[in-house]
């Protein structure tokens, strides 16, 4: 079964985890584990580490037809970004990925001076050669849109362009005031940028001429499902001369439909809820105004609304453990009168909670690090005492430091909810193997997404 040039199904399933047809490297965990809920509910199984695997951790997963890695980039300078993406994109060009992608948010959350996009295109072009450097945003599915080089993205009232977007324009590191795809990123590097928009993608042989032509990132417009095989043959018969691509989860909805459509991976079947569970707990680090919904209607349908307190990070080790056992201690309460715990840091970008601590942290950044750190420990805390086995965490950023403190090190997809927030079998070294976990963004999610999860997820 030929899936392209000098590459064969029975090829890669000889060389195993030496030869997935895609690597990527997230730069959030729940981003990160989008990926892998696309690949492999589309017929081609996948894994994520959330840490550079070892050898002897790849080698578990022989049959998989992609491999990623999660990391915190999506928070951090470019100044790490110099020191660490270099190492973790060869481990995966060391694979023998057909495609190595940088996994980005789908609403381009980045800026020159944290998460930038722009930083790893140059590290990516400087480890992968100069060439046209596909950079893919939109996600139909995900109500993520691109029309010549502008990005929109969907919500409950509607779809707004990135730069009027109700939550992307307030967002609290990386606020969004341009949502021409190639200007922003034009911001953070110096590498020349096009888009290869709907008009010139209606020839496919054009739109090959022009990428093998022009050096530099190539914004590429999507709107409908019919636009993915259209990008995903442009991706994938061009990867010799760019293996390295660039964009959210949109670059494997592309790569899945054009497979799918020339007959390379057969149908599959959507895994069934499951099943519903009161065994379940859920931490929220997010404070966007989705999340704040999320957890008003988890409120309203009995869940154990359990406000952490925040401010504890600023204070002593002391206090902060303090504030870890009363979450924990409420938690246990709530599971005890049959109601799941809800433990949150914010409801909303409005809560007092979000203001006072920006008053009273000296930084910011180590003062979130801290509290994904502590809903990390507490989450842990009711996994091991009350031996939970689902859980929900809120917050891409949050949901780096939780499973670290989990201790997990990789992820698999099982059940899909909404697109990219899928519950998850978690790999870990301790207590929380074998945990099934969604992991949600801030921006992801159904008013009722909670509720779902307690469910067992399923599509309905």
């Amino acid at each position: 079964m030929t899936l392209g040039k000098g590459y064969t199904v029975d090829k890669v399933k000889a060389k195993g985890a030496e030869a997935p047809l895609i690597g990527w490297l997230g730069d959030d965990v729940t981003g990160a584990a989008a990926v892998m809920e696309v690949l492999t509910f589309g017929g081609l199984p996948s894994i994520l580490f959330l840490g550079p695997p070892t050898a002897e951790q790849l080698a578990r997963y022989p049959d998989v037809k992609g491999v990623g890695i999660a990391t915190l980039a999506r928070t951090k300078s470019p100044d790490w970004m110099d020191e660490n993406l270099p190492s973790l994109f060869a481990t995966l060009a060391e694979t023998g990925a057909g495609l190595i992608h940088y996994k980005t948010c789908s609403t381009l959350d980045s800026a020159p001076h944290i998460g930038s996009i722009g930083r790893a295109m140059d590290i990516g072009a400087a480890m992968f050669g100069r060439s046209a450097i596909p950079v893919v945003l939109a996600a139909p599915a995900m109500r993520r849109f691109q029309a010549f080089g502008h990005l929109f993205a969907g919500t409950p009232d509607g779809v707004f362009r990135l730069d009027r977007h109700p939550v992307m324009a307030r967002h609290p590191v990386t606020p969004m005031d341009e949502a021409d795809v190639a200007r922003h990123l034009a911001r953070q590097t110096d590498m020349p940028f096009h888009c290869l928009d709907l008009e010139m993608q209606a020839d496919p042989e054009a739109a090959a001429a022009r990428l093998t032509g022009q050096w530099g990132g190539w914004t590429m417009d999507m709107m409908t499902a019919r636009d993915e095989p259209v990008v995903g043959q442009l991706l994938w018969e061009r990867r010799e001369a760019s293996r390295f691509v660039v964009g959210s989860q949109g670059v494997e909805y592309a790569l899945v439909a054009h497979l799918a459509v020339v007959g390379q991976i057969p149908p599959v079947q959507t895994p069934a809820s499951l099943g519903r569970t009161e065994s379940m707990a859920v931490v929220a680090g997010s404070v966007s105004l989705i999340t704040r919904d999320q957890i008003d209607w988890a409120e309203g349908d009995g869940f154990a609304s359990i406000a952490f307190d925040t401010l504890a990070v600023c204070r002593s080790p002391d206090d902060l453990a303090r504030a870890e056992d009363i979450a924990v201690k409420t938690s246990l309460l709530a599971l005890s009168e049959g109601r799941i715990p809800l433990v949150h840091s914010a409801k909303g970008p409005d809560d007092p909670r979000v203001a006072a601590l920006r008053a009273q942290a000296a930084d910011m950044e180590q003062a979130n690090e801290a509290i994904g750190g502590a809903l990390g420990r507490i989450l842990l805390r009711l996994v091991t005492t009350a031996g939970l086995r689902r859980a929900v965490v809120a917050g891409g950023d949050t949901s780096g430091h939780v499973t670290g403190e989990l201790g997990i090190f990789a992820l698999s997809a099982l059940v899909p909810t909404i697109p990219g927030a899928a519950i998850c079998s978690a790999q870990a070294s301790g207590a929380a193997d074998g945990l099934e976990i969604a992991l949600k963004g801030g921006q992801m999610g159904s008013h009722d997404y909670f509720g779902w999860i307690r469910d067992g997820g399923g599509l309905r």
